[in-house]
């Protein structure tokens, strides 16, 4: 058996080698990653940014031609779709070529060659068109959510990179989409599509100009937006570079650095400025303006003082104020999940140990956190949910519940070790923060200790 394991460790090594040597992305001197084109084409891949007010699934590519292919899944969470569930975000697809409305020497661009395409926080992708008597153009797209509006931006420079006077024209274009009023939880909502160009030049070798396009989502009542790209680009590049900068990973490896500089940005950028606050979302097509008990008050929310974020810090409040809504004098148990703006719930999976997870959670956040204040605030949370778990230990001494954190994907009989051991570090991580605070905590300390040996016995 001992020379089967090595047999094997020695065959994924080697495959691990042979994945690392083919790989398409390489990590650039700015610490984002990029994907240099060759002759593997065709080939496509997703990432979702996200902004206040707007997420986009990008789902990108290169032909066989080696062009650029661009599919944008737009999420507007704000904008509600009957019924108004978890899943109710307003959402659409738009494949609109902007670069196929511009016209080079009284023709459209063609047989583009995309050079590179980076990660940063943005997506950046330069590509290079060949023209008739040396004549050669650059163009570089610049791909981005707004961080505070509804929208998502795109910035386009085209470069004369070639010998010779190129003609150049950019027209503005505005596409309009009213969806169906009987689908939407405030009736009709406004798209709105745009090319801000409408310029027509000489551009001499050397040149370059800029143009933009935006896909915005209003409600009936809202008014446009007019979108300053530049201004726009500013906005998210100093998003990023908070994020970048702060908490800042250094191990020999640099693949695990830098995938912990990209999970950064996704874990902060996902927060959506919903009626009922700050709401840190899953996205990925499906979890917006919703928070969960496992999700956002366990997993990110002790995570954001750390990284000193000030709206994910107060997005973190949001959520343990939201859950402290439900708090009752028979201790039933609280909702897994808040949604729809904070004025519904979803609890499909019974008691998951959510009690377990938001004491854990708001311990831990209050400690890192290290404001007096917010701390008060949490602690009746805290203990309400330390004697929620209490009254649930079963005969064993270990906490009941109706499933764990996986929601019933594989079985997790009437008391699991997730829920236990969330439970053991709440108790431990209270004593501390109440001991902070001036409360009587002593039996948490004991009860913490019966729990690690009732723990160690039944599981």
């Amino acid at each position: 058996m001992r020379k089967q394991i090595y047999c094997f460790l020695s065959l994924l090594w080697i495959s691990c080698l042979s994945v690392s040597a083919a790989d398409r992305w390489v990590i650039n001197p700015a610490g984002g990653i990029t994907w240099q084109i060759d002759e593997r084409v065709p080939h496509e891949d997703h990432i979702e940014m996200s902004g206040l007010k707007v997420s986009t699934v990008l789902r990108y590519g290169v032909d066989a031609n080696g062009a650029f292919m661009l599919n944008r899944s737009m999420i507007w969470p704000m904008l509600r779709t009957i019924p108004n569930n978890t899943h109710a975000s307003l959402m659409r697809r738009f494949a609109w070529d902007v670069t196929d409305m511009v016209e080079v020497n009284g023709q459209s661009l063609q047989n583009e060659k995309v050079k590179d395409v980076t990660l940063n926080g943005t997506m950046v992708v330069q590509s290079e068109y060949a023209l008739p008597r040396k004549g050669k153009l650059c163009l570089t797209r610049v791909l981005f959510p707004s961080v505070s509006n509804p929208a998502f931006c795109e910035k386009y420079v085209l470069r004369n990179t070639g010998e010779s006077v190129v003609s150049v024209e950019i027209p503005s274009s505005r596409s309009v989409v009213e969806t169906d009023a009987a689908k939407g939880v405030d009736g009709s909502y406004k798209l709105v599509s745009t090319i801000n160009g409408q310029t027509a030049r000489q551009l001499q070798p050397g040149e370059e100009l800029t143009f933009s396009a935006t896909f915005a989502g209003y409600k009936k009542n809202e008014s446009e937006l007019s979108f300053d790209i530049d201004r726009e680009l500013q906005a998210r590049q100093d998003l990023i570079a908070g994020f970048w900068d702060n908490l800042i990973l250094d191990t020999p490896d640099p693949v695990i650095n830098t995938m912990f500089a990209f999970a950064k940005i996704r874990g902060a950028e996902s927060i959506y400025d919903t009626k009922g606050g700050l709401m840190h979302g899953p996205g990925g097509e499906s979890y917006y303006a919703a928070i969960w008990a496992n999700d956002q008050a366990e997993y990110i929310n002790p995570f954001f003082p750390y990284l000193g974020y000030e709206v994910g810090n107060r997005s973190a409040l949001c959520s343990y104020e939201h859950f402290a809504r439900f708090m009752n004098p028979e201790y039933k148990p609280i909702p897994s999940s808040i949604i729809a703006e904070g004025i519904d719930i979803w609890a499909g999976a019974g008691d998951r140990g959510d009690a377990a997870m938001v004491a854990y959670g708001a311990s831990r956040y209050a400690l890192s956190k290290g404001d007096k204040a917010e701390a008060e605030k949490l602690w009746p949370l805290i203990e309400w949910c330390l004697e929620y778990c209490r009254r649930n230990l079963n005969e064993r001494g270990v906490v009941a519940s109706d499933a764990d954190e996986l929601e019933g994907r594989f079985p997790a009989g009437k008391a699991n070790l997730c829920t236990s051991s969330l439970y053991y570090d709440a108790l431990i991580s209270a004593g501390y923060l109440g001991k902070d605070l001036g409360k009587p905590v002593a039996a948490y300390a004991r009860q913490a200790t019966a729990l690690k040996k009732n723990i160690d016995r039944y599981f």
